[in-house]
């Protein structure tokens, strides 16, 4: 969890702050079933695609949104934009904005003094009911002048003092400043195919290039490679596409975690550190982490994976 960050519940009258962990629990049938083992088909190592089989295919991440109706005198909510899509205002109908500048500085606001009069900071007044926000990445930071600061998966809100309502006039400006997307992200750049959340309550953790969480079944077993997710298990678990080692570079993973192989369905899946990553349709907001502790045996792939260990070392966070 990070220490400049804290989770909100619901707006009280009193202000009252509390944390909330919600705890989710469903059954699962398993069947193990063989793969292949653990890097046997890691790009230039043989495994390549058969002859007529499908291709995984992208999978669309469905946003769900509610219309931009304050809850709360400092409510935020989500609205989508003709051009950028789904971004993040406040109870004004203000576009927020996250600045790239932030993301190097981990808890802490670049914008200050005469930059902070044009970029407005968000205050944290309890937030926390918000739509279309996943309410486990509401937090806050503690501003140089001891001003509380809205954040999204820990970086730093802003309303642009130009700008007028419904507009995104600073969306883009010096390459710095860009509206927020639900889970923190800047809108209006293309997602990578592998992200990385900065959950208040997880950690870094995985995502797909739609914004889905990935997860790891401790059922399954790596090295060799067996999963445990029957048909019944993926109505519900996706396996999640191989991505390149660009993609594991830019993530800040070394590619020596990454383990593509071929399902029993014959598809192609990603496994980091041997373990098979899957996203979870119970989660409809980027940034939703609604598959956390499912069952006891599901949970979130860390950002933080060591060089592979074949599976000896599960990237599973336990937040």
């Amino acid at each position: 969890m990070n220490t400049y960050s804290h989770t909100h519940n619901a707006i009280h009258r009193h202000r009252h702050r509390n944390h909330r962990r919600t705890a989710f629990a469903a059954g699962a049938v398993v069947l193990a079933l063989a793969l292949s083992a653990c890097g046997a088909d890691r790009p230039g190592e043989g495994g390549a695609t058969q002859a007529g089989e499908k291709p995984s295919g992208k999978f669309k991440l469905e946003v769900v949104e509610e219309s931009a109706v304050p809850l709360s005198s400092e409510g935020i909510s989500v609205r989508r934009d003709e051009e950028l899509g789904p971004v993040v205002v406040d109870s004004k109908g203000s576009t927020v904005y996250v600045s790239r500048a932030d993301e190097s500085r981990p808890g802490k606001s670049s914008c200050t003094d005469a930059c902070a009069t044009t970029w407005l900071p968000v205050p944290a007044r309890e937030p926390a009911a918000a739509q279309g926000v996943a309410q486990a990445l509401l937090g806050s930071i503690t501003r140089a002048d001891g001003v509380e600061q809205m954040t999204i998966a820990g970086r730093p809100l802003y309303t642009y003092a130009p700008g007028k309502k419904g507009d995104t006039a600073g969306q883009g400006i010096k390459d710095t400043w860009y509206a927020a997307a639900p889970d923190g992200t800047r809108t209006g750049t293309e997602r990578p195919a592998l992200g990385v959340l900065n959950s208040p309550g997880l950690g870094r953790v995985l995502q797909d290039r739609n914004g889905r969480t990935l997860y790891l079944f401790t059922k399954d077993t790596p090295w060799p490679m067996k999963t445990a997710c029957d048909a019944k298990c993926l109505e519900k678990w996706t396996p999640s596409e191989p991505v390149t080692a660009a993609d594991a570079k830019a993530a800040g993973l070394d590619p020596k975690v990454l383990f593509p192989f071929t399902t029993p369905g014959g598809g192609r899946q990603e496994s980091f550190n041997c373990w098979p990553a899957y996203t979870f349709k119970g989660d409809k907001k980027p940034g939703d982490t609604n598959g956390q502790g499912v069952g006891g045996v599901w949970f979130a792939i860390k950002a933080d994976i060591p060089q592979s260990d074949r599976g000896r070392t599960v990237p599973a966070a336990k937040g």
